[in-house]
């Protein structure tokens, strides 16, 4: 990796780690400089505005990290309600980096800025959509070989279902426990029940 882009990548990285403490509204040009130690020209000369480096981490950070964490492990499943569930119980009880008192950074950055800037909008959305396609591809598979009810809806399903990791996640956040993660778990796992 080049001197360059070693530097863009720090930039994006520490930016990203401060934005997912403090919000992205509230984080500014200056103390992503301080945090990265670059000087204010090379910052300038990677992105032109905080919008474009907002961008880009959710274009090459949020994308890479969001595919191998949400969408990978449905693409090989045997057992789909399974697999989603631990994925489920994976994200909220035992991933490291997602601290329950800052929530989910995709849904942060969603509430933050996709009401206020279209091409933020856009980018998270095509995030979301990934993961409600992961989530029918697998239910789907699990359709046609009789683990899951064939007269189900599985896009009804996917909604269910991220809707409730990302209101759990602010709940989480409100509540600075991960005592309602496993409300919304249990729930999780009688709902799937019925859909067997």
């Amino acid at each position: 990796m080049k001197k360059s882009e070693a530097t863009r990548l720090n930039i994006l990285q520490k930016a990203f780690e401060l934005i997912y403490v403090k919000g992205y509204q509230t984080t500014s040009v200056d103390e992503i400089i301080a945090t990265t130690q670059v000087t204010k020209g090379a910052f300038y000369y990677h992105f032109k505005t905080k919008d474009e480096m907002g961008l880009a981490i959710i274009n090459e950070l949020l994308i890479n990290n969001f595919r191998s964490t949400f969408i990978e492990p449905l693409e090989t499943s045997n057992h789909p309600l399974e697999s989603i569930y631990d994925l489920m119980h994976g994200i909220l009880m035992e991933n490291d980096f997602l601290k329950v008192e800052y929530g989910c950074p995709a849904s942060n950055f969603t509430q933050e800025m996709a009401p206020w800037h279209i091409d933020f909008t856009k980018a998270l959305n095509s995030l979301s959509r990934q993961w409600e396609d992961a989530i029918i591809a697998c239910i789907e598979n699990g359709k046609k070989d009789g683990t899951v009810k064939n007269n189900v809806d599985a896009r009804e399903i996917a909604v269910f279902v991220m809707s409730g990791y990302w209101g759990v996640r602010n709940l989480g956040k409100l509540e600075n426990s991960k005592s309602v993660y496993l409300i919304y778990l249990k729930g999780l796992k009688s709902y799937f029940k019925s859909l067997e």
